[in-house]
C-alpha cells in the first residue's frame, strides 16, 4: 500500500495527476460548454481566487492527526461558498478540483479506491452546498449538508481501510466516527462561530446576492 503513496509523491506521479486534472477541466469544458452559468468569466474567476484561497488556508493547520485529517484555517468554507454562490454542479466541480489539488500537494494514498473517496467523493461533498444558491441567508445550512458529507465518505473511508488502526477495545466504526469527527467537527464548530458573527455573515451574502444572482 506505502507504493501507491510513494508514486503519488513521486514526479511521475505528480506529472499523471497534473494530466488527470487537466483532463477532467478539459471533459467540464466540453460537457457544459453551453452552460454560460457553469463557465460564465464570474464564476470561472471567482472559483479560482476561492480555491487558491482554500489551498493556502489548508495548508495553515492548528493540528494533525496521524492518520491524516487537520484543522485548518477555515479552508472549507471557500470552496463552499463556490457552490452556494454558482450552484450544485460549480460546487461539485469544485470541490473534486480542490480534492485533487489536495492529492497533489499532499498525497496519502493507500489503495485506488480510497484516493477515490478520500480525494474525490469526499471533498467534492464540499460542493453540495450549492443546493441552498438560490436561497437567502442559507449559508450556515449550506455549510452544514457539505462538511456532512464529507464526514460521511471520511467516516466509510476510515472504517474500511484504516480500521486496523483503532485502539484495541475500540469498534473501528465507533472509531471512524470519533477520529473523523474530532478534526472535521471542530473546525466546522469554529466556522459556523465565524459564520455567526453579523458583519461576516452579511458580508458573505451581500457578495453573493450583489454580485451572483441566481436563475
Amino acid at each position: 500500500m506505502e507504493n501507491f503513496s510513494k508514486f503519488f509523491a513521486s514526479i511521475g506521479g505528480k506529472t499523471t495527476l497534473i494530466l488527470l486534472i487537466s483532463f477532467a477541466f478539459l471533459f467540464f469544458v466540453f460537457y457544459f460548454r453551453r452552460d454560460e452559468k457553469i463557465f460564465s468569466t464570474k464564476a470561472l474567476t471567482y472559483s479560482a481566487i476561492l480555491l487558491a484561497l482554500g489551498i493556502c488556508a489548508k495548508q495553515i493547520k492548528f493540528f494533525s492527526l496521524p492518520q491524516g485529517g487537520s484543522i485548518t484555517l477555515f479552508s472549507m468554507i471557500f470552496i463552499v461558498f463556490i457552490g452556494y454562490m454558482f450552484g450544485l454542479r460549480v460546487g461539485l466541480i469544485a470541490g473534486i478540483t480542490f480534492g485533487l489539488l489536495n492529492l497533489l500537494i499532499k498525497p496519502d494514498v493507500y489503495t485506488p479506491t480510497q484516493a477515490i473517496i478520500d480525494y474525490i467523493l469526499a471533498f467534492g461533498s464540499l460542493g453540495l452546498g450549492g443546493i441552498f444558491a438560490k436561497k437567502k441567508d442559507k449559508l450556515i445550512p449550506a455549510y452544514l449538508i457539505s462538511i456532512f458529507g464529507r464526514f460521511i465518505f471520511a467516516v466509510f473511508s476510515g472504517y474500511v481501510f484504516f480500521g486496523a488502526y483503532a485502539p484495541k477495545g475500540w469498534n473501528p466504526l465507533i472509531y471512524s466516527i470519533w477520529y473523523n469527527f474530532s478534526y472535521i467537527g471542530t473546525e466546522g464548530f469554529l466556522t459556523i462561530l465565524l459564520l455567526s458573527i453579523p458583519i461576516v455573515r452579511t458580508t458573505l451574502e451581500k457578495i453573493k446576492s450583489s454580485n451572483f444572482k441566481t436563475n
